[in-house]
């Protein structure tokens, strides 16, 4: 199951967002998006989770979570 991952702290890193989600279950896939003319983050990434089960869990405990100075959003994508 594929997550969207918004509202990030533009200094959260893919390994943190990992290590957040990995307490739900396998990860298989994780990004943040990168701007590519400033090299920041843009708030945003993606998670993806092999067993929907756990994915769902996560989603449940970490939406309005905060993580660094932002609360979180995560929700399923559509494709």
């Amino acid at each position: 199951m594929k997550l969207l991952v918004r509202n990030l702290d533009r200094s959260t890193t893919e390994e943190e967002l990992i290590n957040i989600f990995k307490e739900f279950g396998e990860i298989e896939y994780c990004t943040v998006v990168i701007d590519p003319q400033s090299g920041s983050s843009k708030g945003f990434g993606f998670i993806e989770m092999p067993n929907a089960n756990e994915a769902k869990e996560a989603i449940k405990s970490l939406n309005y979570k905060t993580v660094g100075r932002n609360k979180i959003r995560v929700k399923t994508t559509k494709n």
